[in-house]
């Protein structure tokens, strides 16, 4: 399997073998909810919910459509941090699956049953690589995060503060300046 890294220098194969993978297994259910804030607890806070959507996305695609929600299958995934980004591995006992060339945003009128729908759609907005491996039970999702050094000095509560702050200041001084 190959899964190409975002802009990088070396080669996917060196990144995936230099992380150290976690890795956790459940049967084939739609009760998601202990996965996801263990996958979620190693990320910044600041991508909790954008993360768990997409990641909420590929485990159901992977117990509903891949598995047919058999509780004797197994949902797999595999997930690391190197190199400024998060991967995850999420693998299933399915068929398998034929990822589309296109994958375009569902147009609002057209119900989903088109070759792409809404939650691929929502895996290649959430995540900036999502590759799918050639027998198709098994896709590589990853997340570039930026490390900044105002990210563990500042928490998402206090940023938000800051920011309606700075607009109370600002509404007040147009509404007075107008």
């Amino acid at each position: 399997m190959f899964y190409a890294a975002p802009s990088s220098e070396r080669s996917s194969s060196e990144m995936l073998a230099d992380k150290r993978w976690e890795s956790l297994s459940f049967a084939s259910t739609l009760y998601l909810r202990p996965v996801l804030d263990a996958l979620l607890a190693p990320t910044p806070d600041l991508f909790h919910d954008e993360l768990r959507l997409g990641l909420q996305e590929a485990l159901v695609n992977a117990a509903k459509h891949g598995n047919r929600l058999d509780p004797q299958k197994i949902v797999s995934v595999r997930y690391a941090k190197a190199d400024g980004y998060y991967w995850w591995i999420v693998s299933d006992q399915g068929e398998g699956f034929e990822e589309p060339a296109v994958c375009a945003c569902p147009s609002p009128d057209s119900p989903f049953v088109s070759e792409c729908g809404r939650g691929l759609f929502i895996l290649n907005q959430v995540f900036d690589q999502v590759r799918w491996s050639s027998d198709g039970k098994e896709v590589c999702l990853a997340k570039q995060v930026q490390s900044s050094p105002f990210n563990s000095m500042i928490s998402p509560a206090f940023f938000v503060k800051v920011i309606e702050s700075w607009w109370r200041r600002w509404s007040t001084t147009s509404a007075h300046g107008a």
